[in-house]
């Protein structure tokens, strides 16, 4: 049962970054799935989740900004973010989310590297 987030890098302000979260072992369409970030000396904090029945929540630090999706036939969900700022940049990590959406109390993965500079 593993969770591996890909799509980090290096990006201007204002661009955009579509990030990865394929899941192996298990079906990530039976779960909710979060993605969470943590900057260097800051707490990590939640960005976005999406249930099992499509359902999607966002922080409002990136309301308007991200769009997280799931594609069923890769078992992967998606997190898009449009008109990146610096205070996005961050670790990114996507984990499952068993007890409710956002808990992220599931399988991690490691996490994918985002930064945002001109």
């Amino acid at each position: 049962v593993q969770l591996a987030e890909s799509g980090g890098g290096l990006v201007q302000p204002g661009g955009s970054l579509r990030l990865s979260c394929a899941a192996s072992g298990f079906r990530l369409v039976d779960y909710a799935i979060g993605w969470f970030r943590q900057a260097p000396g800051k707490e990590r904090e939640g960005v976005s989740c999406i249930t099992s029945d499509g359902n999607t929540d966002y922080a409002d630090s990136v309301k308007g900004r991200c769009t997280i999706s799931r594609d069923n036939a890769k078992n992967t969900v998606y997190l898009q973010t449009n008109n990146l700022k610096h205070g996005d940049a961050a670790v990114y990590f996507c984990a499952a989310c068993i007890s409710k959406c956002g808990s992220g109390d599931g399988t991690w993965g490691r996490g994918t590297q985002v930064t945002v500079s001109s």
